[in-house]
């Protein structure tokens, strides 16, 4: 982590080589990428950043990771992203011409408001560029994914770095990208090493579980909901 600085990119100021090769693809393939996240640099301080790049190579939204990871396992893993990184503001969803995308940075996915955040704003799919490591991977990864598409009858989308066993940084990557359901049926993954793996997404599913399960006039709002602060 001391060393991301040194790697950190100016994305509003249009010096980014990540950024430029993700609009350079785009636009060539008239496709939308979700580029990851890449160590943004402005105003003096650093984020953790993903920008949604659309068919023209434009930057259609820009993502700053808002849930910091802490972790504290004795005589396992000491971690803490707030020593380095600076939490986003905003949340973020973008209208695409594949549907409405909300995204979500790695820990993100922890936080079941954020994802009912974008349910509420009309997402149709979550996408969460991540890096678990090889202890929340193991117990979380499967688990959080199913539970954000499942709780919030949407498709989720995450993608992580390959595992490198042979890698001399203290940090190993879990793996196993996936395209989850609204049910949390898997609908594409990945294992651990890398891969390219490719799902299809049929946004009328979402209509089906919907009506089959309506969780919306099921909820007790008497008794608990959902404030958008920022709408508010």
């Amino acid at each position: 982590m001391e060393t991301m600085r040194s790697y950190a990119e100016d994305i509003d100021g249009g010096r980014s080589p990540s950024v430029s090769m993700l609009s350079e693809v785009a636009a060539a393939r008239k496709i939308t990428i979700v580029g990851g996240s890449v160590p943004e640099m402005a105003s003096g301080q650093l984020f953790n950043t993903c920008c949604v790049v659309g068919p023209d190579g434009e930057i259609k939204a820009k993502h700053r990771k808002l849930h910091l990871f802490g972790i504290d396992i004795p005589g396992d893993i000491t971690f803490r992203e707030s020593d380095t990184f600076t939490p986003g503001q905003e949340p973020t969803v973008v209208d695409t011409d594949v549907g409405r995308i909300g995204i979500g940075i790695c820990h993100d996915i922890r936080f079941p408001e954020l994802a009912m955040l974008y349910r509420s704003r009309g997402a149709h799919l979550i996408c969460y560029p991540s890096a678990f490591n090889m202890s929340t991977g193991q117990l979380l990864w499967d688990l959080m994914q199913k539970s954000r598409a499942v709780d919030n009858q949407l498709f989720v989308a995450t993608c992580s770095p390959a595992r490198d066993p042979n890698s001399q940084s203290d940090f190993v990557a879990w793996g196993n990208s996936s395209l989850i359901g609204p049910f949390g049926e898997v609908l594409a993954a990945a294992g651990h090493e890398d891969a390219t793996v490719i799902g299809e997404i049929d946004l009328s599913l979402i209509e089906a579980v919907r009506a089959n399960l309506p969780l919306e006039t099921q909820g007790r709002g008497d008794l608990y909901r959902l404030v958008d602060v920022e709408r508010e």
